[in-house]
């Protein structure tokens, strides 16, 4: 017996697979392997087949089978890839608006370098944004190299790209957590708040410090919050109504809920604002920190622990047990230095328009406008965002 690839190709109608497997099962091959894919008007169908080692038979019947049905057939031996043990399935994402030829040749030559087999090219978005999917088979001992040098093409052409290795670990993810400020929002809260107390400027100088991995958290935000003492309580209700929300970040946990996502998010802003964002996205869990009231206005402290760094890894730690949720099955999403301990211990980690210093230690970069761009990470076609999008208006 002989293993064979039979490779179909011709114009594409409803019912081919069908009629083409119905005529392999007369001439009574064993199917061993099936892949279709139909672009525009055409299909290309690989059908692995199991036949006499004198395959003339099999081969005139393919043939005037592929002529009945108006398509192209070829016969060829086998070829078992050599991949197992020595290759590991990596999944690379690249967005781009727009997304240039050059930018791909270059992903693919880069591939090519290091030994890498593309083995499956897949358009996920073509209209708001522009992004392709590579499956590609490499060397795991050439992995990090490999990242590092798509890493380097995706900054010297303006993309986005994602390196994952493909598996049930990428598939099952069950939970997403992201900061808030610069991340859900457009702006950073306590900037808001300081420029209604006048101290606009030089607190913005800290945050974006602080942000950048140059101060330490905790005492940055004491030495911010201290400024807004005397800020009346009402002052929280103004800024609240001139905060929002990123695009694309509607869209992102609308999506992920209707997946039964469990959905977080862990600030190192303010109860306040957080618990108002909980409520309007349907959010399960929110952890930010607590502004001290008296009389009607900012004592200049807050109460309970800091939510730093430290502390949304540890939460992420705590929701996850408490769901059941491992780890690995985590996306963690954020733009600060405070938020790369959360982003290190999950399974999809990402840096979203963050500061430099955090695009350099992050897993993984979007510099994207949409926050929904996320969702092409996972491997989720525009047209699918849409429907879910549309679902229940």
């Amino acid at each position: 017996m002989r293993n064979l690839w039979v490779h179909i190709t011709g114009p594409d109608r409803p019912g081919i697979l069908g009629h083409f497997l119905e005529g392999v099962a007369q001439l009574d091959l064993e199917i061993t392997d099936l892949e279709q894919v139909s672009v525009g008007d055409r299909l290309i169908l690989a059908v692995g087949v199991r036949a006499p080692s004198e395959i003339g038979i099999a081969h005139s019947g393919l043939t005037e089978l592929g002529n009945e049905l108006g398509l192209a057939v070829e016969l060829r031996d086998e070829v078992r890839e050599t991949r197992g043990q020595d290759t590991v399935d990596l999944v690379v994402t690249v967005l781009g608006e727009p997304l240039q030829a050059k930018s791909l040749a270059q992903v693919g030559h880069t591939l090519g370098r290091f030994d890498a087999n593309i083995r499956r090219v897949e358009t996920l978005a073509r209209r708001r944004l522009h992004c392709v999917e590579m499956l590609a088979s490499a060397n795991p001992k050439t992995r990090r190299e490999l990242s590092r040098a798509l890493l380097a093409v995706a900054a010297d052409h303006e993309v986005d790209i994602s390196v994952q290795e493909e598996g049930l670990g990428r598939r099952a993810k069950r939970m997403v957590v992201m900061d808030v400020d610069s991340t859900l929002i457009q702006s950073e809260v306590i900037d808001e708040l300081a420029a209604y107390a006048g101290v606009g400027d030089y607190v913005a100088g800290i945050t974006a410090r602080a942000m950048n991995g140059e101060l330490d958290f905790q005492g940055a935000l004491r030495e911010r919050v201290a400024l807004l003492k005397g800020l009346p309580e009402s002052a929280l209700a103004e800024v609240a109504k001139k905060l929002d929300y990123t695009q694309g970040a509607r869209s992102l946990i609308k999506v992920l809920k209707g997946m039964d996502y469990k959905t977080a998010i862990l600030s190192g802003g303010f109860t306040y604002f957080t618990d108002r964002f909980q409520a309007e996205l349907g959010l399960d869990y929110a952890y930010a920190n607590t502004l001290e009231v008296a009389d009607g206005a900012l004592t200049g402290r807050t109460t309970g622990p800091i939510v730093d760094g430290q502390r949304k890894k540890e939460l992420v730690r705590e929701i996850a047990a408490r769901e059941g949720i491992r780890l690995d099955q985590v996306i963690v999403i954020g733009d600060g230095a405070n938020d790369l301990p959360m982003m290190g211990i999950a399974g999809l980690g990402i840096a979203f328009n963050a500061k430099p210093r955090v695009r350099e230690m992050a897993p993984h970069n979007i510099n994207r406008k949409g926050l929904d761009s996320i969702l092409f990470l996972l491997g989720i076609r525009e047209e699918e965002i849409e429907r879910m999008e549309a679902a229940g208006g």
